[in-house]
């Protein structure tokens, strides 16, 4: 990597860096941002903790039956879940017993996936507890057939999706995301996906398996994970003429029209999560992944597993 960083920096590569770049392993803080997250503005609306029905469909807060009697009081829960109150530990058992009776790779992930989508704490208490059985569910090697199929399998978004419609207006799209303490956000463009090439689109599966990892095994909160999809078309004849592909129908945008994109995503990530947020290029094709490193290692904290 260092021998093809070197020329794409007129010699200059990650490692010789000037120091006021690096302030204990980030970048300096050019701009003053590193408190835009403290004051930022909030939408005109209010948000607060769910209670009663909400709550019970808010993934991040829902315990399920877990709940305590005297939390159903509070929380305006009574009648909406059966009367038994169960511990985390014994859903626990239950999910791990029904993800076990299938014999479908591809059906556990669902039901992982499904579970992630309706109680957060359950999903990684699961994974942290089984993560020898479930990270091969979550990410490799079942996550390569997911993106495959992401489109016919599809149920919520998760992530962002930034398309070449939003050329324009990324921050606006990034601020649209709920939450404001982001630190950590994994991207991709879906053009080399593990070993099946361009997914296009749906190479979202890949930041979502990761971040759940960095949850489970780094202990970052969920709370704090983005994943992005960057969506510049596909290479992909098979996904371009699947009724059922969620991407833009249309060829990979290449050239000055990429790097544009690509520019203002991460002008727009800095401006709106400050200068410390890390964001990791994930599945980058080659040709692609060690132009933005070059580009972006003096200025953002960023890294790319693929190739470094």
């Amino acid at each position: 990597m260092e021998t093809t960083l070197k020329p794409l920096r007129d010699g200059e590569s990650v490692l010789d860096l000037n120091p006021r770049s690096t302030v204990s392993g980030g970048v300096e803080d050019v701009y003053g941002e590193d408190r835009a997250t403290e004051d930022q503005l909030v939408t005109p609306w209010t948000f607060s903790v769910a209670s009663g029905y909400s709550l019970l469909r808010d993934p991040q807060y829902n315990k399920g039956l877990a709940f305590t009697e005297k939390e159903r009081d509070a929380h305006y829960l009574c009648g909406l879940l059966p009367p038994t109150v169960s511990t985390q530990q014994l859903q626990e058992k239950k999910l791990m017993k029904n993800i076990r009776e299938y014999q479908v790779p591809l059906q556990k992930y669902m039901a992982m996936m499904d579970l992630q989508e309706r109680n957060e704490r359950l999903f990684y208490k699961l994974l942290i507890d089984n993560v020898e059985e479930l990270l091969p569910v979550v990410y490799t090697p079942t996550v390569g057939e997911a993106c495959q199929k992401y489109g016919s399998i599809f149920r919520r978004p998760q992530g962002l999706y930034i398309s070449l419609k939003e050329k324009g207006k990324i921050l606006e799209v990034l601020k649209n995301w709920p939450e404001r303490s982001i630190q950590v956000i994994v991207v991709t463009d879906g053009e080399r996906i593990l070993g099946l090439g361009d997914l296009g689109c749906q190479g979202m599966g890949i930041p979502v398996g990761k971040l759940a990892l960095y949850t489970a095994l780094g202990g970052v909160r969920p709370s704090a994970c983005l994943p992005i999809t960057i969506d510049v078309g596909t290479n992909n004849e098979k996904l371009l003429n699947d009724e059922f592909y969620i991407g833009l129908r249309q060829k990979r945008a290449t050239g000055k029209e990429y790097y544009d994109l690509l520019h203002e995503f991460m002008c727009a990530v800095k401006q709106n999560y400050g200068e410390k947020v890390l964001v990791q290029f994930e599945d980058f094709a080659n040709h692609n992944a060690f132009e933005l490193l070059a580009k972006y290692g003096t200025t953002h904290l960023v890294f790319n597993d693929d190739i470094q």
